[in-house]
């Protein structure tokens, strides 16, 4: 099966309608899905995806030992406990994916191998219109739809970002980006360099690197790490006295979300005493004779990127066996047999995988039209990051950076479901959200400070965001210990909500 589109058939064909559409079958939509089911009793929705089948992420990353970055304690959903390791494959991320969607009944509202071409929003109909192709037969299908439930995720699936470095048409061996792993690819023997230091580049090291004869990772400059044993004391001994899995998630999601925002609350307030803590699991793994200073140590505070978590040290581990190990340099040239260094080192190699991270996706790489003028997404002004001044009737699901994606995907999905049922109560059929009179004169800023957070995926995609304002309710405030109690809060009567 291929994405190749068929041509169309001549029979136009009908519109289907519903009160919701839902953009993607990802962690974040599978969750809507579920929300709606439970909170919007009787309410109409269907969701669409490009894929053959639900999981995002965890269906088209496809590399040697992908699994979580974040526990899924708090990365699960709050409605379903997680009952195994914190850090979990792909392979148990999807089944537990598919047993929400099996035991609520979600299968038969998911539209697969269907791509969206266009969205438009009409005034005069207050509907949204959405063209899409099923990718299986070619054909055209249209949909309208009341509200639209942007679940897409943030990074374009299709391609991932790979820099062009001079010489890569001379390199003789293979070069590969994880989000394109050749299922195929032999590794068995082989010398890998990994370019990269992320959560993608610890989480395939480890993986691959019994089999190869050496793993390299070449960074430019060092990550943070995060070790730790992939299991939760409290949680064990509870299974233990056989008490319900249902108060063991709540417990343990509890505790690990306590411990998340001393954690961070930490990070701001005493970044020195943090970055030696994590330093010093590193030196557990590795001992004090290795130069932690030149390969671990970043030049940035803790939590201003994103922190990889290493369970049971396995990629430091790799590295202590003499199985893998780290380069810190920048890449002069790709040669015929590997890369030349910008400190004049060279490093040989059969394959080099690309970890250098992926590609912006803004509003699910759609096409959007309002009233049939081109939507200018960073023309718009946040609210709390999921809704936008000038797009009506819309939602956009962006997780968090400190805390799981999800933690937020079941927060928007409580305000999306009170706000449908607000609607539906006071018999208004659109809503915007607007600048409030004190709000008109705020600054109005990137959508994200670069000084607080700043991965490069943001960085190069900045231009195409909507801009923030200097007040909570105008950003994506990362912070997830005070929107819990703030968006139950949210004043759905107050002057930002316009409603016709």
């Amino acid at each position: 099966m291929t994405d190749t589109a068929m041509p169309a058939p001549m029979t136009a064909q009908p519109t289907e309608h519903f009160d919701v559409l839902i953009v993607g079958a990802g962690i974040s939509g599978v969750g809507a899905a579920y929300h709606l089911t439970h909170q919007c009793r009787g309410t109409s929705f269907v969701m669409l995806d490009e894929q053959q089948s639900f999981g995002g992420t965890w269906r088209t990353h496809r590399y040697p030992g992908i699994r979580s970055d974040s526990d899924l304690y708090t990365f699960g959903y709050r409605f379903k406990p997680w009952t195994s390791a914190p850090i979990a494959t792909a392979e148990e991320i999807l089944r537990y994916m598919g047993e929400v969607i099996d035991d609520n009944g979600l299968a038969g509202h998911i539209r697969y191998r269907h791509r969206i071409a266009s969205a438009s929003w009409s005034s005069s109909d207050n509907l949204w219109s959405i063209d899409a192709v099923r990718l299986d037969t070619g054909e055209p299908v249209r949909f309208t739809a009341n509200f639209l439930w942007m679940c897409q995720g943030y990074y374009r699936h299709s391609e991932g970002y790979t820099p062009q470095w001079s010489g890569m048409d001379q390199f003789r061996g293979i070069i590969v980006h994880p989000q394109k792993w050749p299922q195929d690819l032999d590794y068995a023997g082989k010398r890998v360099i990994v370019i990269g230091s992320g959560a993608t580049a610890a989480t395939l090291i480890p993986a691959i690197a019994e089999d190869c004869a050496h793993v390299t990772m070449l960074q430019r400059s060092p990550t943070f790490f995060r070790t730790g044993r992939n299991a939760i004391e409290i949680a064990d001994e509870l299974r233990k006295l056989q008490v319900d899995e249902a108060w063991i998630h709540e417990i343990v999601r509890r505790k690990i979300l306590y411990e998340q925002s001393v954690f961070t609350r930490r990070s701001f307030t005493e970044p020195q005493k943090v970055k030696e803590e994590l330093l010093a699991g590193v030196r557990a793994y590795l001992g004090s004779e290795y130069p932690i200073e030149r390969d671990f140590t970043p030049r940035y505070r803790p939590w201003r990127q994103r922190i990889a978590v290493v369970p049971d040290g396995d990629f430091l581990q790799a590295i202590a066996r003499g199985k893998a190990s780290v380069v810190t340099d920048e890449i002069e040239s790709f040669t015929e047999t590997g890369l030349q260094l910008k400190s004049g080192k060279t490093l040989d190699a059969d394959i080099i995988v690309t970890a250098t991270g992926f590609h912006l996706n803004v509003l699910g790489d759609i096409d959007f039209t309002i009233d049939g003028e081109p939507l200018v997404f960073s023309d718009t002004v946040t609210y709390r990051g999921m809704m936008f001044t000038g797009i009506p009737n819309m939602a956009w699901v962006f997780g968090y950076f400190r805390a799981s994606w999800t933690l937020r995907a079941d927060l928007v999905a409580d305000f999306v479901c009170r706000l449908l049922k607000h609607m539906k109560a006071t018999g208004t059929r659109r809503v915007d959200v607007q600048l409030r009179p004190e709000d008109r004169d705020m600054p109005l800023l990137p959508w994200i400070d670069q000084e607080n957070f700043n991965p490069g995926y943001l960085v190069r995609g900045m231009h195409l965001l909507p801009r923030r304002g200097d007040k909570p309710e105008w950003q994506h405030t990362q912070d997830y210990w005070t929107e819990k109690d703030e968006f139950p809060a949210m004043d759905l009567t107050g002057p930002e909500f316009a409603y016709r």
